[in-house]
């Protein structure tokens, strides 16, 4: 059976990334492995946050580094709580896929595993949002453990109500689930 001692991590903040983070350091402990914890800074984080930002003065980008050194200070908090070393890398680029970032980290590092979270998005969803975990797939050197978010079962159920919304009117209030 093969332990992976190096295990890269990408992760954003999102519950998906909690997912794959704490199945990295289940392995990582089980292993005696450790883990290199990497948030990318890219140009479609940075449009977004401009975005979520308008009308408001500041360097994005600052508030960007903030954010990513707190997700990566989280991350490494979890795993010293299990007992498992991690370091962070912050990264910035510009005009590189995520994937194609995530690729070169796992080479320069020279890192046995990439243990992801994904959505698990199917249909218009996947087609529309596009798969991160899918382009990690197809670019990286090494083996990919890719973590759901949700069981198969739960993640079904949620896209059928988000496409058969029902609408209910309680105690005089609108509902709509």
């Amino acid at each position: 059976m093969t332990i992976y001692q190096r295990i890269l991590v990408p992760i954003d903040g999102s519950e998906t990334a909690q997912r794959g983070l704490q199945e990295a350091i289940r392995l990582a402990k089980a292993g005696g492995g450790q883990l290199r914890l990497f948030h990318v800074i890219d140009d479609l984080s940075f449009a977004l946050a401009m975005d979520a930002y308008a009308g408001q003065q500041g360097d994005w980008l600052a508030t960007m580094r903030e954010a990513g050194a707190r997700v990566l200070s989280d991350a490494k908090s979890a795993a010293a709580a299990a007992g498992v070393p991690a370091e962070g890398v912050l990264h910035e680029t510009a005009g590189t896929r995520l994937a194609d970032a995530v690729a070169a980290e796992a080479a320069k590092w020279q890192a046995d595993l990439i243990v992801l979270g994904t959505h698990g998005r199917r249909g218009v969803g996947r087609v529309l949002l596009g798969s991160g975990a899918e382009s990690v797939l197809r670019s990286a050197p090494i083996p990919v453990l890719v973590v759901r978010s949700q069981a198969p079962a739960k993640q079904a159920q949620a896209e059928a109500q988000a496409a058969n919304p029902h609408v209910s009117v309680v105690t005089g209030a609108l509902k709509i689930e």
